[in-house]
């Protein structure tokens, strides 16, 4: 395979303590796409500024742009996977199809200096542009779901992230770049609260003190482990989850966020989770957790982005 463009800095590194999500939708396409553009080309040049290379912090932004807004950049080039988010509805669990034209996924090691980048970057784009999602995310304990569940304990390691996470030959014209699926979830943790641990861990297919997953004889297949396994050929498909936890008293949960080569891969786990995929069975976490957004962007590689709105 030849050597790959550089990814953004965001995407294939593991989580660190803090992360903040914005999804953004653009107001005016006509009017504002070039000069939106020319904020987002700004930004690796605006990191490289706040946070050294060598500085412990390790500040990164990845910008994800959506279907409709790709069109307004860049209409004639098109990753060939790119396509909105569906809408899914299935004996009532349902997730919703919220969009957005860009996702600015910005995570450091220091919470302050992720919020001061998210401020700046929000300043820059001003009246361009509205919120749709803004999520403050944070590392848990070690690496727990509010659940008390490891999260992301099937994650590729080392050289395979890179392999999962970014476009190859598949699609030469935009190696390098990423597929994104973005989901917040909305936990119900004092229903959650009334499981005893062992129906918790069947629940979730994994023992909550190790991670270790359950016995094949003992793991229903409706745990999140059995129902969020994708296999194909005996191989299993894998993409880079970034996901954190996020939340106030009232209202928390999980912020997914996936990285993945192709969209196919989180599209048919989530398909299985939600019982869509004409088996029959659905993923017990949803009797626990709803989705109360849902998108679709792709995350093209540096030099990509470094061009998009240019004419």
């Amino acid at each position: 395979m030849a050597r790959r463009p550089e990814p953004q800095s965001g995407v294939v590194p593991e989580p660190q303590h803090a992360a903040h999500f914005l999804v953004l939708r653009v107001r005016d396409h006509a009017r504002d796409a070039r000069a939106v553009a020319a904020e987002l080309r700004a930004i690796p040049a605006l990191v490289a500024a706040l946070d050294p290379a060598d500085h412990p912090a390790k500040l990164t932004v990845t910008v994800g742009i959506g279907p409709d807004f790709w069109d307004a950049l860049a209409p004639t080039r098109r990753p060939k996977g790119l396509r909105p988010f569906k809408a899914i509805s299935v004996d009532g669990r349902s997730a919703p199809s919220t969009g957005g034209a860009v996702l600015l996924h910005v995570t450091s090691a220091l919470r302050d200096l992720t919020f001061d980048t998210v401020l700046g970057l929000r300043s820059r784009l001003g009246a361009m542009v509205e919120v749709v999602e803004d999520v403050a995310a944070f590392r848990r304990k070690d690496a727990r779901d509010l659940t008390g569940f490891i999260d992301g304990t099937e994650n590729p390691k080392g050289d395979e992230r890179a392999e999962w996470a970014l476009v190859g030959d598949d699609d030469p014209d935009f190696a390098g770049g990423s597929y994104v699926f973005a989901q917040r979830w909305v936990h119900d943790l004092a229903k959650w609260g009334r499981l005893t641990v062992a129906q918790q861990e069947d629940v979730i297919g994994r023992r909550k003190p190790d991670s270790e997953e359950l016995p094949d004889d003992l793991k229903p297949d409706t745990s999140h482990a059995a129902r969020s396994n994708i296999e194909v050929d005996g191989e299993e498909l894998k993409m880079v989850r970034q996901s954190l936890p996020y939340g106030n008293a009232d209202e928390h949960g999980l912020f997914f966020i996936a990285y993945c080569r192709t969209p196919g891969i989180p599209e048919d786990m989530f398909a299985r989770m939600m019982g869509a995929a004409g088996d029959g069975l659905y993923d017990r976490l949803m009797d626990f957790s709803r989705a109360a957004t849902g998108a679709h962007f792709f995350a093209p590689s540096l030099p990509m982005l470094q061009t998009l709105g240019v004419s």
